[in-house]
């Protein structure tokens, strides 16, 4: 039985998807609450040593799959990650492919997203706090590189690079949608990478997908419209190299230093900081402590 607790750090976090509620191999294994000034995350983090590394293991949308991609809490996610040390984040999705090349039970390292998603809070700093963060290069290279390396050691089929199409679920593409997104030239077609990626930025936090391949949604006239039963198939095969993979990409990531990635809120506030409302700065605290003074006169 797993220990539940309150406390516990990691440098690495992994955000399983659709399947991955768990990882083997997790040894010293702790169960560990966290709530945050944005509500509570998805569910408990469960922290542990894989391969050697301090990892944080979230089920995204909870163990049971509880969540759908609206109503996930992205904000906690990356904010409960953030308060145990982590600094490195690993994105496990599943996908579906839209191109010819890219066939279900590959894996797809996309460096790029399109954010087509309307119901979601996409950012940490409102209510009297703004900041913009550079989002060019929404993908840490360094990590990307790891995870590259891990996924040609499993034997898996891999695509390094590619654009992530996220759309707002959780209905699937209607086939004009799928066709238009292929037009656009994306690679693969998501539900829950965004805000997901834009909140690690701004949490200062690598950020890096493994898109596990799992259909080729609806545009591939010669294949069966998606249906969920032939998903969880490849879905199941997905996991079980996911699994392989992150044992082998968790070393390596973890030597990942001095990244840009983590200095992203570097003038990056533009509001004033003594304009910035006294409770907007405590529930940012976390976020901004780096980057912004200490409040005068408060404490």
């Amino acid at each position: 039985m797993k220990k539940r607790e309150r406390t516990g750090r990691a440098d690495i976090g992994i955000i399983g998807g659709s399947g991955l509620y768990d990882i083997e191999g997790l040894r010293n294994v702790k169960q560990v609450a966290v709530r945050t000034p944005f509500g509570a995350p998805s569910d408990d983090l469960v922290v542990g040593e894989l391969s050697g590394v301090r990892v944080a293991f979230l089920s995204r949308h909870g163990r049971g799959h509880r969540f759908n991609p609206s109503e996930i809490n992205y904000r906690a996610n990356i904010h409960a990650l953030k308060s145990i040390g982590v600094r490195r984040v690993i994105s496990v999705s599943a996908v579906g492919s839209m191109k010819e090349s890219i066939k279900p039970g590959d894996v797809v390292l996309p460096d790029q997203f399109i954010d087509l998603t309307k119901r979601r809070v996409s950012t940490f700093f409102e209510g009297g706090a703004v900041a913009h963060v550079g989002f060019g290069e929404p993908v840490c290279a360094s990590l990307g590189s790891s995870l590259f390396a891990a996924a040609r050691a499993t034997g898996a089929t891999v695509h390094q690079g590619g654009t992530y199409v996220c759309i707002e679920g959780p209905q699937f593409s209607t086939r004009a949608e799928s066709r238009l997104y292929r037009q656009w030239g994306v690679s693969v077609i998501g539900m829950t990478n965004l805000p997901e990626a834009k909140l690690a930025r701004e949490a200062e936090l690598c950020y890096a997908t493994v898109a596990l391949t799992t259909d080729y949604d609806c545009w591939h006239e010669t294949e069966e419209a998606v249906t969920v039963e032939a998903i969880l198939t490849t879905l199941r095969q997905n996991v079980v190299l996911a699994k392989q993979l992150l044992r082998g990409a968790v070393e390596s990531a973890s030597a990942v230093t001095g990244c840009a990635c983590q200095r992203a809120l570097q003038d990056a506030i533009i509001t004033a900081p003594d304009r910035i409302p006294a409770a907007v700065r405590r529930k940012l605290a976390l976020l901004t402590e780096r980057v912004l003074p200490p409040a005068k006169g408060k404490r």
